[in-house]
């Protein structure tokens, strides 16, 4: 709703307007830093910023002046006006120290445009990949945070003190590939594993603990909210096919939570047929079995471009 609202102003504005936008551009001394030093550098440099014409984002910027809270707590509560009745009432408990959270941090983020992944850079001053390691660390749920990163990246973690064992794995060539590294250290008799981005900084720990709870009864769980955009199916010549159904039409997000043995059998099966999935929970739909969806909030973004880290540090400010 932000940035429809962005929008819409941004068409009824006859200026043209200029937006400092992040530009994450190292030098050629701090490409060849090791990659700590090139986020300590980072941190404690002045923000570097290109200027960009954009009436979209000039629009924003003026939108966000409104707290945003509000902005986005009525989002929310959007979400989930008039569909209440759809919605699973978590009833089954989930036991203390019985998750195993699994943090995806080895992604390349190259729609970001920086000289590093985007979970690293600094939101701010924290990497963003620490907002999600700290926040996960204070449920009592979670047991355990398997860390999935690049070797060059672990003292990133290891530097972030919490209260929760932090173990690593190693990343894959593709996504499914890293969850299946992080699933295999996982500690053994954990009830649920819960795959979560790491360029998702925002998430709502209550919402996460509704998805467990989902989880724990249904076999899979995911963090979803309705879709607000109407979506149509294309011919390969771009022509429209059809307009799909929006009522019907979830956008996924993360954390997804999935019980061990059910993800294994999931993997044994996607490996067997070699197909290639983009989330999790896609594994056990090829399964034939049931995902239940979580109602999330629209203010869990996954930071991917410049746009979505100058909204993202509107939010925290604001939290």
């Amino acid at each position: 709703d932000t940035i429809a609202r962005a929008t819409k102003a941004s068409d009824s504005s006859t200026r043209s307007h200029t937006h400092a936008l992040p530009c994450f551009e190292l030098s050629s001394a701090h490409r060849r830093l090791p990659p700590r030093e090139r986020i300590t550098r980072l941190r404690s440099s002045s923000v570097v910023v290109v200027r960009k014409k954009t009436n979209t984002m000039a629009a924003v910027s003026a939108s966000l002046v409104t707290p945003a809270r509000s902005l986005f707590a009525g989002s929310r509560r959007r979400a989930t006006t008039g569909r209440r009745a759809m919605r699973c009432v978590a009833a089954a408990a989930v036991e203390k120290d019985s998750v195993s959270l699994v943090l995806l941090a080895g992604g390349v983020g190259k729609r970001m445009g920086a000289d590093m992944p985007k979970q690293y850079l600094p939101l701010l001053g924290t990497p963003i990949a620490l907002y999600s390691l700290k926040k996960f660390a204070e449920m009592e749920e979670v047991g355990e945070i398997v860390v999935v990163c690049d070797p060059s990246y672990r003292d990133v973690f290891e530097e972030c003190e919490v209260s929760k064992p932090v173990v690593f794995a190693l990343p894959g060539k593709e996504r499914q590939d890293s969850v299946f590294n992080g699933l295999s250290a996982v500690r053994e008799g954990a009830a649920l594993a819960a795959i979560h981005d790491s360029a998702r900084p925002l998430v709502d720990l209550k919402d996460a603990a509704r998805c467990f709870a989902d989880a724990m009864e249904h076999g899979a769980a995911v963090l979803a909210v309705p879709c607000k955009a109407t979506v149509k199916e294309a011919n390969p010549d771009l022509s429209i096919a059809k307009t799909l159904d929006r009522s019907k039409l979830w956008e996924m997000q993360t954390p997804q939570v999935i019980k061990p043995d059910l993800l294994k059998r999931g993997f044994e099966l996607v490996n067997e047929k070699g197909y290639e999935v983009t989330d999790d929970v896609s594994i056990v739909e090829f399964m034939g079995e049931r995902v239940q969806i979580t109602e999330g909030s629209y203010v869990n973004i996954k930071v991917t471009t410049p746009e979505d880290m100058f909204i993202a540090e509107r939010l925290l400010t604001e939290q």
